[in-house]
């Protein structure tokens, strides 16, 4: 499939050393100016969601090896699990403030 990736969202990824490619295997999560893939970007996304889903960060006690080998699983089976979309997501206009490419 294709993903038509926003200019900015390229410009970061560029700037953190990963191509459109590695954009269609991983997420870029960028805090504090630090660059987390895979499941470091995982575990901190977890922080800021709310309980129960908050205490899965204990995950980051282990090994990245080993959460990184899930994470490659998971990713490799989400679209057979969880499907696919064939149009992306467009924010409320509410919700736009929360989005960088508005």
């Amino acid at each position: 499939f294709i993903n038509a990736w926003p200019d900015t969202g390229l410009s970061l990824a560029a700037e953190h050393g990963l191509s459109r490619e590695d954009l269609n295997s991983t997420y870029l999560v960028i805090s504090n100016g630090k660059a987390l893939v895979r499941s470091d970007g995982v575990v901190e996304i977890l922080q800021h969601l709310k309980a129960p889903w908050r205490w899965l960060r204990v995950m980051r006690f282990i090994p990245r090896s080993l959460r990184d080998a899930v994470y490659s699983s998971i990713a490799a089976r989400r679209y057979r699990w969880f499907g696919y979309e064939e149009s992306c997501f467009v924010p409320t206009g509410d919700m736009r403030h929360r989005f960088i490419d508005r």
